[in-house]
This record gives C-alpha cells, structure tokens and sequence, in this order.
C-alpha cells in the first residue's frame, strides 16, 4: 500500500505572519504553485491533507490515512527537490528524518504522531529550502518559478502565441489553452514565462521572466514585470512589479511601483499604489515580526508583506518592509506605519479598529466581486483572529 502523506506546520508558523494567520504555511504560494501543490506534484499524490492550527483545520482538512497505511508527516515549511522525495518516500514506519536538528519528515503506522521514533533517527545530507520567514517567499521565487515552470510543462506542448507578439526564447514560454496574450513582449532570455489557463495579457504588457500567472488572471495594459514575478489565479495586475509574489484572487490593477512584496489573497491597492523596497543608505531592511514582538533583519531588499482580506486607497505609500495584518483597511496621506495589526484602520494615526461586522460584510462583497462567497469556515477564522 502507498504512504499516506501530511504537511504538518511546525510552532514557528506563526514567524510567517500575517500569511498563516490564514492558513498553513504549506497552503503558501512560492513560485507558480503552492508548498502543498508542489508536493502533490513530486509525490503524484492528491490530495494532500494538513496537519495545523484547530480553528484551520475545516478549512484546510486533515485527510485520515486507510487502514494499515503507513503515514508520511512533511515538514510544511520545505520545498521538495528530487533528493528529498526520494528519501522521504523511502521512509518505513517508526523513522524520523532530520537536517541540522529539525525535523523534516515523520513516518508512523496508526494515528499517533506523537511517538517518539522506534527506529535509527535518519540524517538528511542533501540541501534544502526552507520558508521560513515571511520575505523568504519574495527571495525564493525565482528558484520555485523555474522548478515549478518544468514540472508543469515537462513533455507538454504549448498553446500557439497570436501574431502581434514578440516572444524572445520561445522555448521557455508556455502558454496553456484559453489564455489570450495580445501585441506584448514575453522575453524569457533571463528566465521562463508561464500563462496559465484562460490568464488574459493586455496590449502592450511588457514581461522578463522568471514569470507566472495562474489561471483568469490578468495583466492589464502596459504593464511592466520583471522577474520573479508569481500572480495567483484570478489575480489583476498592472503598473511596474518586481519580484513579487501575489495569492489568488488580489488586485494591483493600476499605475505605482511593488517590488519584493508578498500580497495575501483577496487584497486590493488602490491606484498609485507604491511601495519602497531598498533603504536610502542601502542598510537592511528591518521586518516587525509581529509573534516575537520585535525587528529581524529581511536583508537589503524587501517590499510591502500584506495579509489576506487587506486593502489601501489611491496614492498609498509604502515603507521598506512594512507588514500589514489581515483585513486591514488603509488609507490616508501619509506613510502608513511599518507594522498595521490585522484589522486595523486608518493611516498614520490608527485611532480605530474595523469592527467585525463591517470586516466581513467587506470581505464577503470583495469575494462577490469574483464569484466567491465568504464561507462560514473564513468567518470562523476571521472571528477568531479578530479575538486573538
């Protein structure tokens, strides 16, 4: 019988906030796919459950292993690589499989996770990647899209380009079926370029690669992308983006500058919309880690991270690594400060909190907007983040 497999999430999720407020941090977009999409992909297993916080868990279930299976627990924070599919699917019953002290993968009969390894603790020797912090799904972008660019078109032929296009490295660009691409440049001469399934590029959109877009979404007229650039399906962009990555169903859908940003799903930035990414004496960019209740290092570049259900008016301004919580309602001025708590409200001076009934009353009609509805599940969620 084949493993059982489950993406655990560890106690330091709550690093990767305001991101896995909301889910799992496999259920994180790196790349063109999901922590959890990759894995099914490696794995040739679907679907893949979680393991994760109670008040996630209908959300992002948790899929109880057939009788007799042995279950297979992955760390939700790696990235697979050959390597370390090829260890973990080899995993028996009873071992733990760990790299430099933590742990990256459990095999156990039953339903107890919790046991302490029967068997030789194994020791992983190759490398792997790890997400971490909440900047690191900017800073391995470029490695996750072009990983990700050849598991999903491995062996596949692509959709034919219109006339009109320039396409630069046509070999590294891949069009699925239903996606219009209209009088753009695409050059993959610095990385592949990715349009996903019934994706829309407007006239005169300008894309070095690495790129990806998921399907429905949309890049509007003249817009400039350079790599690594990931939109989430359903996504709408425009203006100039670089490297940066966008959840499913967010909108940055006119003129201002995002450059090493992480938007969360279901976010709006109103038009002009900027965001600073590198200091003006090029030091380090300090990101609020908002569990540890203090600063830590993102490195020289990091843009705006905003969690999901957030939005901000026109001609907002972003500092360097500002962090924005989860349904966040932001406008006014000035620079907004550089750490919002989730449901904040206002600019500079945050005097109020948006109060739980208006957040999901606007929350619901911004899913409206694209077909969705907000489900008793998102409620939940939200409610319980809103009390802490």
């Amino acid at each position: 019988m084949n493993p059982h497999y489950i993406l655990f999430d560890t106690p330091e999720r709550d690093q990767l906030y305001p991101f896995t407020h909301t889910r799992p941090v496999a259920a994180c977009r790196v790349g063109l796919l999901t922590i959890r999409e990759k894995w099914e992909k490696w794995l040739k297993v679907a679907p893949i459950g979680y393991f994760t916080m109670d008040y996630l868990q209908e959300k992002f279930p948790f899929f109880k292993a057939p009788q007799n299976a042995v279950t297979i627990l992955v760390n939700g924070h790696l990235l697979p690589s050959a390597g370390l599919v090829k260890t973990i699917r080899n995993m028996q019953a009873g071992q733990e499989l760990y790299k430099n002290g933590r742990l990256l993968a459990k095999a156990v009969s039953g339903d107890d996770f919790f046991l302490p390894a029967e068997q030789a603790r194994i020791d992983y020797e190759g490398d792997i990647v790890r997400i971490d912090q909440p900047w690191h799904i900017a800073q391995y972008n470029d490695a996750a899209l072009r990983d990700d660019f050849e598991l999903l078109t491995k062996g596949r032929k692509s959709a034919t380009a219109t006339e009109g296009n320039t396409l630069l490295n046509h070999k590294q660009i891949f069009i699925e079926p239903g996606a219009r691409v209209s009088c753009s440049v695409l050059n993959a001469e610095t990385g592949p370029i990715y349009i996903g399934k019934n994706a829309e590029v407007m006239e005169g959109c300008l894309i070095r690669g690495p790129f990806g877009m998921g399907t429905g979404a949309v890049l509007k007229m003249g817009a400039r992308v350079y790599g690594a650039t990931s939109l989430g399906d359903h996504c709408v962009a425009g203006g100039e983006i670089k490297n940066s990555v966008f959840f499913d169903h967010s909108n940055k859908a006119h003129d201002g500058y995002l450059g090493d940003a992480v938007i969360g799903e279901w976010c709006n930035l109103g038009a002009n919309t900027s965001c600073s990414n590198l200091k003006n004496n090029t030091s380090d960019v300090k990101v609020w880690m908002e569990a540890k209740n203090e600063a830590w290092s993102a490195g020289k570049k990091c843009g705006l991270l905003m969690g999901d259900y957030s939005r901000c008016g026109i001609n907002t301004m972003f500092n360097t690594g500002t962090v924005v919580g989860v349904s966040c309602n932001v406008f006014g001025g000035d620079f907004p400060p550089k750490y919002l708590p989730s449901f904040s409200w206002g600019g500079r001076e945050l005097t109020e909190k948006y109060r739980l009934t208006e957040a999901l009353r606007d929350a619901g009609a911004w899913m409206q907007l694209k077909g969705k509805e907000l489900t008793a599940a998102d409620e939940n969620i939200l409610t319980r983040i809103f009390n802490g």
